[in-house]
């Protein structure tokens, strides 16, 4: 919705949020291809790129700015993050005995 209350007749907001994640997939994607950078040049930048574009979709997409429940959005992503992290730990510690 607008900020009059009606709607827009078109999601310009959608279509900017998905050409800057398509930029932002392609930049990362010729980072690590063809840029020539050293390896953890490459990673930094990639993880760079991940967050920003992690943040654009939730502002964009998810619009967690735009509702009343705030505070129960940022609990959402608090806890999910928290989530991730346990996943992606744990899978690096399993890894570690299997490899």
């Amino acid at each position: 919705m607008g900020t009059n209350g009606h709607h827009e007749s078109f999601p310009w907001k959608h279509l900017i949020g998905f050409v800057l994640s398509l930029l932002l997939t392609f930049a990362a994607l010729w980072v690590a291809l063809s840029s020539g950078l050293p390896l953890k040049a490459v990673i930094v930048v990639i993880v760079l790129f991940a967050m920003i574009q992690a943040s654009l979709q939730l502002f964009m997409f998810m619009h967690v700015v735009e509702s009343d429940s705030g505070k129960v959005q940022t609990f959402n992503m608090v806890y999910s993050f928290f989530i991730a992290v346990i996943v992606v730990a744990g899978s690096v510690w399993v890894m570690q005995f299997v490899l």
